[in-house]
């Protein structure tokens, strides 16, 4: 034990031997400006006594001088008296960071700063060892920073380029670097654009990045101290206050830059000129520059003038578009591709052929050869102006985005010709009586003149619904069309109808068209007129449209009859209870009705001022259908059928509260102008409101509990049977197994007449039996016997199971009318009181049996011990006279 105290002992004081305390300060040496703050770090470590630690800063200005107390970090009187002052004044001051490190600050460095630094510790260690004190040289130098910026411009046009020059120097008397910083100021937050140095690496703000790697900005530099910083593609968000900053730097022991003192000047602001704003585009022709108005004949050439002016015009791309009363007929991309509007097909193709070609700087010559009337219009030049933004798309090629968008004043230009003349006469051919009768109109071309050779004849056919009849009376509606080479093209309206044949347009000469009805309809009445245009053929061999005539209108009308639709609904199958069928018939009766076809819609509604919903449909079709308030669970409780030409029949089985309310029918009459077309609506009428009305009174339910023996011995079996009944309206139609049930709950006291008790266990109504804990040692079983039955039995019964039982049943039913399960009220039985008899015989026939088989068993025992004992213990021995010779038998003894 003593040899282990020693050891432990002895490592100790090794460990102790081996701490030493480490003062350490700033690497040095330390450079600093004049004017500047200066922070000069000390701390201790591997010291003993107490964790605060206590500081005294000294200065000795060279090498042979005597050292200067600064300050101290427990006496207050310890500064010399040249410093005293400055430390009163906070100008010198120390910071204590932790326990073991403090910070000696000056506020502004002065030139009799410079020196050697001491920081030393006072010793609370048990054993001198290590270094207390630590000493760190600071030179402080004049402050020779110089920062001259060059204004930029202004103002700089989008898309060009401006620099930004800043010339950064100081006297290198020590070695010292230097660092430029660009940054623009928008409102009160300043970014910054690049930063150059001080180790000769370029740093791009964040902002910046991406624009710097693009080369959208530029670092070029100088001599001298001459730095230029070239932004380009300049746009509005280059808008701003341009600084410069220089900063000189000291490279430290430890490889740390401090930034030793800055300067900050502003450069000036820069406005950038939107291109929109310089932006000009001027449209002339060749021949008269200063007309707006050009006459040229069909044949001649068009040659007109584009000219774009711009202050930024070297750094923009331009798009040029040539438009014609608005619509484009050449364009030359911003990459000098020519891309022509006009084909030889469909409306544009009409006119001549087009040309666009740069001519130089900002200009562009549009040549339209062998122009016809179709060229005719005024001609603007539309510019728009693309500046190539920084960063790379997708492609590799620049990013555009479109500085500008302008358009040119209109040159018109005129083509003179002749325009060919004709009368027009529009009569009827087959005039309608009746709705459903054909209708056919003639328009006649006479006294054609000045047709071209090759010309041809097209006409538009239109009509005007009367007022009353139509959505729009007031407008025209365009049949259908033939052009010039005999093209059908129909009218939106009257599509499907040309399409089908009920309409048609022809020419059956070269001067009469016809338009013919083959049925005609009630919105067919109104104003028909015939428009006729003259083609001919142009000098690329195109047809275009020379001269148009429209005829007088011709009014097609006969007196109608309006069809009459009556829908009566009479109810078949009344419902008055839930679970019943409802069964309703609505009868149709019809006039001014030929051969129709019916639509009915079953609606109904919970009271007159409700929605109203759609039950079920049926199409002319006999297509039915389910509306939407239909429960897809009970679609096959509803049917609709057509009983009879112009009847149709409704059923609803099983009827539920839900469907209480009002229901008719709502039929729609449809006509078909030939088998195979599409049905047309002629007319529809909703029947009077049948209603569903009816109360459900649910079933009542009784209770009774039950036993068969109420008193049982130990370690029987007790039974308790609880019967429900139910009465009055029955839950559902055909009440099955599946449509009631039961939760019971068994209850005990050990009271007679006793008002707390106890849940023993449950059943709910899914089938899931619950016990409670009890303290009795017998087993407990619910049994269901039917569905309205319930057994309760306790196995192995103990005098605690002694005591009043009840039962407490919740009636579940499925009714009829909702259709959903529904909770009836509590039933509570009555009570009976089970008996756990104690039986006197039976509890002592044991134990006596066992105490006389015992007694029995030891007397016999005890007998035979006594009899073996005797014989084996007790000898027979014969008596020996005793000797009258004492001596002789003491000594024989």
């Amino acid at each position: 034990m003593g040899t282990c105290l020693l050891t432990v002992a002895f490592g100790l004081s090794m460990l102790g031997g081996c701490l030493a305390r480490v003062v350490t300060v700033s690497p040095g040496p330390l450079i600093r400006v004049e004017g500047q703050s200066v922070s000069i770090r000390c701390d201790v470590n591997d010291y003993g006594g107490p964790r605060e630690q206590d500081f005294e800063w000294m200065i000795s200005r060279d090498s042979s001088a005597q050292r200067i107390k600064i300050i101290s970090t427990f006496d207050a009187g310890y500064s010399h008296p040249s410093l005293s002052k400055r430390v009163a004044s906070g100008d010198i001051s120390v910071v204590r960071l932790q326990d073991n490190e403090v910070e000696l600050k000056i506020a502004e460095a002065k030139a009799l700063d410079a020196g050697s630094y001491w920081c030393q510790t006072p010793s609370t260690d048990s054993v001198i060892s290590g270094n207390y004190e630590a000493q760190v040289q600071l030179t402080v130098i004049p402050n020779t920073l110089k920062v001259s910026p060059q204004a930029p411009p202004p103002v700089v046009p989008e898309g060009s380029d401006f620099t930004l020059s800043c010339n950064v120097t100081r006297e290198l008397t020590h070695p010292t670097y230097l660092s430029v910083t660009w940054s623009v100021k928008k409102g009160g937050t300043s970014e910054d654009i690049l930063t150059f140095g001080p180790q000769g690496d370029v740093a791009a703000g964040s902002k910046f990045a991406r624009r710097y790697a693009d080369g959208g900005i530029r670092l070029v530099p100088g001599k001298n101290g001459v730095f230029e910083l070239v932004i380009s593609r300049v746009t509005s968000s280059d808008e701003g206050s341009y600084e410069c900053n220089g900063t000189e730097w000291t490279h430290e022991n430890g490889g740390k830059w401090i930034k030793i003192v800055e300067s900050t000047r502003e450069m000036g602001t820069v406005a950038v000129t939107p291109t929109g704003q310089s932006l000009s585009v001027k449209a002339s022709s060749s021949s008269s520059p200063s007309s707006a108005t050009l006459l040229l004949t069909p044949g001649n050439a068009l040659t007109l003038l584009c000219s774009v002016a711009a202050d930024n015009l070297p750094a923009l791309a331009l798009e040029v578009t040539w438009l014609a009363d608005g619509r484009e007929i050449i364009t030359m991309e911003r990459s000098g591709v020519v891309i022509s509007n006009t084909s030889s097909g469909g409306a544009q193709g009409k006119r001549g052929e087009a040309t666009l070609e740069r001519t130089g700087a900002g200009e562009y010559r549009l040549g339209v050869r062998g122009v016809s009337g179709e060229d005719g219009g005024a001609y603007t030049c539309r510019i728009r102006a693309f500046i190539e933004k920084e960063g790379r798309s997708a492609g590799g090629g620049g990013r555009w985005h479109m500085a500008a968008e302008k358009t040119s004043s209109p040159v018109t230009v005129k083509v003179s010709q002749i325009k060919p003349s004709f009368t027009l006469n529009l009569e009827p051919v087959l005039s309608p009586q009746m709705t459903a009768d054909p209708t056919e109109l003639a328009c006649h071309v006479t006294n054609i003149t000045h047709l071209p050779h090759g010309g041809r004849l097209g006409v538009t056919w239109e009509h005007t619904a009367l007022p009353g009849i139509g959505d729009d009376p007031q407008s025209s509606h365009p049949i259908g069309s033939l052009d010039g080479s005999g093209n059908l093209l129909p009218g939106p309206t009257y599509s499907d109808r040309l399409k089908s044949g009920l309409l048609s347009l022809t020419r059956v000469q070269p001067n009469t068209f016809k338009l013919r009805f083959l049925r005609t309809k009630e919105i067919d009445m109104g104003q028909y007129a015939c428009t006729v245009s003259a083609w001919s053929v142009n000098s690329q061999g195109d047809m275009v449209k020379t001269a148009e005539h429209q005829s007088s209108p011709h009014t097609v009308r006969w007196v109608t009859k309006r069809p009459s639709l009556n829908v009566v609904a009479k109810q078949i199958r009344a419902a008055s209870v839930g679970g019943a069928t409802f069964e309703m018939s609505c009868t149709v009766s019809t006039e001014n009705l030929g051969e129709v076809g019916y639509s009915v819609l079953i609606q109904s509604q919970d009271s007159l001022e409700s929605t109203v919903k759609t039950i079920m449909t049926l199409s002319p079709d006999s297509v039915l259908q389910h509306g939407g308030a239909t429960d897809p669970g009970r679609r096959d409780s509803l049917v609709l059928t057509k009983s009879g030409p112009a009847e149709f029949r409704f059923r609803l089985a099983g009827v539920q509260l839900s469907d209480r309310g009002y229901y008719w029918c709502d039929i729609t009459a449809w006509t078909k102008q030939q088998p195979g077309q599409t049905w047309t609506k002629a007319t529809n009428a909703e029947s009077n409101k049948v209603r569903i009305d009816f109360q459900e009174n649910g079933p009542s339910f009784s209770i009774a509990i039950q036993s068969d023996e109420s008193s049982v011995y130990p370690w029987e079996t007790a039974k308790m049977e609880c019967s429900l009944s139910v009465s009055g309206s029955s839950p559902k139609t055909g009440t099955t197994q599946d449509d009631l049930a039961y939760e019971v709950r068994w209850f005990f006291t050990r009271l007679r007449g006793g008002e707390t008790t106890t849940q023993v266990a449950s059943v709910d109504r899914f089938g899931v039996v619950r016990k409670e804990a009890r303290n009795s040692s017998s087993d407990i079983s619910i049994e269901r016997k039917d569905t309205h039955t319930y057994m309760l039995n306790i196995h192995g019964s103990q005098d605690s199971d002694s005591g009043e039982y009840h039962c407490m049943a919740t009636p579940w039913y499925l009714s009829a009318s909702t259709g959903a399960w529904t909770q009836a009220g509590d039933l509570t039985s009555s009570r009976i009181f089970l008996t756990v008899r104690f039986a006197v015989w039976e509890s002592l026939k044991l134990p006596l049996i066992y105490g006389l088989s015992a007694s029995l068993g030891v007397g016999l025992f005890s007998l035979v011990l006594g009899l073996v004992c005797a014989q084996c213990c007790c000898r027979n021995t014969t008596h020996t006279p005793r000797s009258r010779n004492k001596l002789m038998d003491l000594e024989m003894d």
